[in-house]
């Protein structure tokens, strides 16, 4: 396994492919990452011209840089938390965890990995060539070459299904087989370029989102002759690749049939591609499933692709902006999926204007910045189809969606906050009560937890959810500081099946993974964390979680540079082995994180005795009548629940009720109406 080179994933670069796209970019206009090349400006173009306007000069763009003085009322990062210190390496980095404990680290398959760190190797300029690179490659230092061709390989999403885990990687996929977590094996690895990869499956189908304009509709790694150079005096002008007949950029469908050998089936063309997507289950329709496609980047040329336009609103109503996509997929014939809406999210249905939001204004380095620009795109949409809602992250905006019909859902409301710079992903808690939204200010592309940056940039903004409203409750970022030379801000995480609690774990790039209790929507605290140090410590590098998610029993990290961690959960004070034995009682058999699933547990004693341990902790019941409860507990269970002793556990149920109409919060209101209905009729 050849090491991750020293300019590997160079933060300055990933602008151009990584999670951003590049017409996002200019649709909430962050503040560059550190040693950032690219213009915000820039950003309706395709890949080619933004690299095309790096320094040409030797001199490195990606030194880190530190962050200017804290904003007056703001506070940063802990820099005296261990997570700080940490040595750097690729596979030797120096490690620390609270309440996570990691079983393996699968290292990325060899055709995942460029395999070189020498500029000058053929297969660098092979790669920049099929990336639409033209006559401006030669003139960009030899560091950002091999960003550029090593950027190809990262690792992005996870989806799951039974014992399998596929990952999403800019040039394929990866399926592993998890039956036995600890000793994850790779299964099957399927090349085929395109970027980002996201995946979701559903039965017998994989869908993967592709967005960059190297992807062929083959799969095939040959990518499109390298873009020719600009006429003289026309260097600066934007320009997108050459229309291609065999160019992909959409959503790819594949049978998965047959596990180790999976099939496309089918190809959606999408005017912006596919930077992410959602798959949606309407629960009325057995049928169809149904794919909500947020494209980021630039719009097509309609030589391409028919129908496409990157007008304002106002010039071209027909425009590819201030939309998503709904493709419908006959489960039966998948080879029949078509785009049937595309939706105005963004509409003012007072006027009709398409771009009827606007992120209110971000921090940004500069008055252009700073001031409110329209959203235009969704980075990611959470439905909740027991709940017929989606919670969508669209550039400046957070949005709640009516998806009771899928194919037509309906904007019910909107939020924007001037300390978010661009609104990433978004999580409901299982209740539906509250939203996680997250903000990935930079893109994930520079260090933005170094102990100047302010917690309030670069987090997650938590919103209580009430009759279709969102309210602002507050704000929770990664505490502990990270360095100038790690990639950190907020990224993707799931809720972790805690009964009588809201938990999520999070992906932080570096900033690794971190477990946070939202239970009091306006006090999120950390409760669980796993880090590295960084990868160079010189050097922005690129790498870190790109998601972190509970799935039956454990963690999963998608890692962009190395490959794919597992974690369990250890007890500490914050989490007991009751709560954790509980949460691994309420299994799926899918888990599309963007498809959020309504968690139930079953009337087992492990999770009454998960719900005691929280009434101790916030000393909801007296000391007495806690051990009182346990011993019973005890007593079923050691007698095979005999009858008598499930008798005397139904007894306490109705003092539990009682305690519950007294209850001082209304989370022990619940824990104790929850461990009451346990105990009339529990079970082992």
């Amino acid at each position: 396994m050849n090491r991750v080179p020293s300019f590997a994933f160079r933060a300055a670069v990933a602008a151009i492919f990584l999670c951003s796209g590049v017409s996002r970019m200019a649709a909430q206009r962050p503040g560059p990452a550190p040693g950032q090349a690219i213009p915000p400006a820039a950003a309706a173009q395709g890949p080619a011209q933004e690299a095309a306007k790096t320094p040409q000069s030797d001199d490195n763009p990606f030194a880190a840089q530190p962050a200017p003085a804290l904003p007056p009322g703001m506070t940063g990062s802990d820099a005296n938390d261990p997570r700080y210190k940490l040595t750097p390496g690729l596979y030797d980095a120096g490690e620390t965890s609270l309440g996570l404990k990691h079983l393996q680290l699968v290292k990325k398959p060899d055709a995942f990995q460029l395999g070189t760190d020498d500029a000058d190797d053929p297969k660098v300029q092979k790669l920049i060539g099929q990336l639409g690179i033209g006559g401006g490659a030669m003139k960009m230092p030899k560091p950002l070459q091999l960003v550029i061709a090593e950027l190809a390989f990262s690792n992005s999403d996870l989806a799951f299904q039974g014992n399998h885990l596929f990952q999403g990687n800019f040039y394929g996929m990866n399926i592993y087989d998890i039956s036995n977590p600890g000793q994850t094996t790779l299964l099957t690895s399927m090349v085929c370029p395109g970027g980002q990869g996201d995946v979701s499956v559903y039965k017998n189908l994989m869908f993967m989102s592709v967005e960059m304009p190297n992807g062929r509709l083959d799969c095939g790694t040959q990518g499109f002759p390298p873009e020719p150079p600009p006429a003289a005096g026309h260097e600066k002008e934007r320009r997108r690749p050459v229309a291609q007949a065999e160019r992909f950029r959409g959503v790819r469908i594949f049978d998965i049939t047959d596990i180790k050998n999976p099939k496309q089936v089918a190809a959606v063309q999408t005017c912006r591609g596919s930077h992410t997507h959602t798959l949606v289950v309407d629960p009325n329709d057995k049928d169809n499933v149904y794919i909500y496609v947020s494209g980021t980047s630039f719009v097509r040329q309609p030589e391409e692709l028919a129908g496409c336009s990157g007008e304002a609103p106002d010039k071209d109503p027909n425009t590819a902006l201030f939309r998503i996509e709904v493709i419908k997929v006959p489960v039966a014939a998948p080879q029949d999926a078509k785009v049937v809406a595309s939706p105005r999210v963004f509409i003012d249905p007072r006027t009709g204007a398409l771009n009827g939001l606007s992120n209110g204004g971000s921090h940004g380095k500069n008055d252009e910045e700073t001031k409110p620009s329209d959203s235009n795109q969704c980075h990611d949409i959470t439905v909740y189809s027991a709940l017929g809602l989606a919670a969508g992250a669209c550039s400046g905006n957070g949005i709640l969606l009516d998806i009771k019909d899928p194919v037509h859902p309906k904007r019910l409301d909107a939020v924007n906050d001037p300390n978010y710079s661009y609104w990433h992903s978004a999580s409901f808690s299982n209740d539906g009560t509250k939203v996680v939204f997250t903000d990935e200010w930079g893109g994930g592309l520079g260090a933005r937890c170094r102990p100047n940056d302010p917690n309030k940039w670069g987090a997650d903004a938590i919103f209580h959810l009430h009759e279709d409203k969102l309210t602002f409750a507050s704000y929770y970022k990664l505490p502990a500081a990270q360095s100038d030379t790690e990639n950190c801000v907020a990224h993707n995480g799931s809720l972790i099946p805690v009964p009588g609690r809201d938990i999520e774990v999070q992906a932080w790039y570096q900033g690794g993974v971190s477990v946070m209790d939202f239970t009091d929507a306006a006090h999120p605290t950390e409760i669980a964390y796993f880090d590295r140090g960084p990868i160079d410590p010189k050097i922005l590098v690129l790498g870190g979680e790109w998601s972190a998610y509970w799935y039956n029993g454990n963690i999963y990290g998608s890692e962009i540079a190395r490959g794919l961690d597992i974690f369990e959960l250890t007890p500490t004070q914050f989490l007991t082995q009751n709560e954790i034995d509980a949460a691994k009682t309420a299994r799926v058999d899918v888990l599309n994180v963007q498809n959020q699933q309504k968690l139930e547990w079953p009337a087992q004693l492990v999770v009454a005795k998960a719900y005691l341990d929280q009434l101790e902790r916030s000393q909801a019941l007296p000391a007495e009548r806690i051990a009182a409860l346990r011993v019973a507990i005890q007593g079923a269970e050691s007698s095979h629940m005999n009858k008598g002793k499930v008798t005397k556990l139904s007894g306490m149920a109705p003092s539990l009720e009682e305690s519950a109409a007294a209850a001082k919060s209304s989370a022990d209101a619940k824990r104790l109406h929850a461990l009451a209905e346990i105990l009339k009729h529990p079970s082992a």
